[in-house]
């Protein structure tokens, strides 16, 4: 159960004193009855709220999909470049009931693809925790071409873990095996089951070879919506949340 004037509050109606305010007019019901008294608790899943008429759909937690565009990075705030949160509308740009709108895991500047935001910590934890094993499913183009001979060494290599040499100020790892499908000399579907620093691109180039552009297209069994343009979003259906 949750004080009406949070609830109010968390669905952008103003701060808790313009709803206290919104209260005392007599425009807000609860299940029909008006409801003036801020301290009220409401139950937001089986509790009618009306506010002038208008029934309210509240949400405690939000699940967004995005198709993050390249040159914007994975950051509330950026002094040089957009960020994704600048993508997004002002009816999200406010806290919820279950708390404040964040990233599930990151992707690079120049990154694109699936890109998904909650404010739901305990799936966050899920789906980023090293122990959980979720993976992820990139579109890589490589820039230099792969023989058919070279491209059973790579997806061989894969299979059983790369030494991973350090960058900047990340150490060194050896990586999970990794599923590796060839599209073409220069691209491949590559599936992983960790997020490192920078990671698709080190494997590549502890291949001896470099990554061009890279688009993530699954969590898990969620895959990307192929009908959102670059920097469009959506939010979760209920068939996609039971996926993750």
């Amino acid at each position: 159960m949750d004080r009406i004037d949070k609830v109010l509050s968390k669905q952008g109606l103003g701060s808790r004193k313009d709803v206290k305010k919104l209260l005392r007019s007599g425009v807000v019901l609860v299940n029909g009855e008006v409801c003036v008294n801020a301290d009220h608790h409401v139950d937001v899943d089986t509790d009618i709220i009306e506010v002038s008429g208008r029934k309210i759909s509240v949400k405690k937690d939000l699940y967004l999909m995005m198709n993050k565009r390249m040159d914007t990075v994975c950051a509330a705030k950026d002094g040089l470049h957009d960020t994704v949160f600048d993508c997004l509308g002002d009816e999200y740009r406010h806290s919820f009931l279950g708390g404040d709108l964040h990233l599930v895991g990151r992707l690079d500047i120049d990154t694109e693809g699936l890109l998904l935001f909650t404010t739901d910590g305990s799936l966050t934890h899920r789906l980023t925790s090293p122990k959980t094993h979720i993976s992820k499913t990139y579109l890589v183009t490589l820039k230099d071409p792969v023989s058919e001979v070279e491209q059973t060494a790579y997806s061989d290599a894969l299979r059983t873990g790369l030494e991973i040499p350090p960058e900047g100020d990340e150490g060194g790892f050896l990586s999970l095996p990794a599923e590796l499908e060839w599209l073409s000399d220069t691209l491949c579907s590559l599936v992983i089951y960790e997020g490192k620093y920078h990671q698709v691109k080190r494997m590549f180039a502890a291949l001896g070879n470099k990554v061009t552009a890279l688009r993530r297209t699954a969590m898990g069994k969620l895959g990307l919506d192929q009908s959102l343009l670059p920097g469009a979003y959506r939010e979760l259906t209920e068939d996609e949340l039971g996926l993750l």
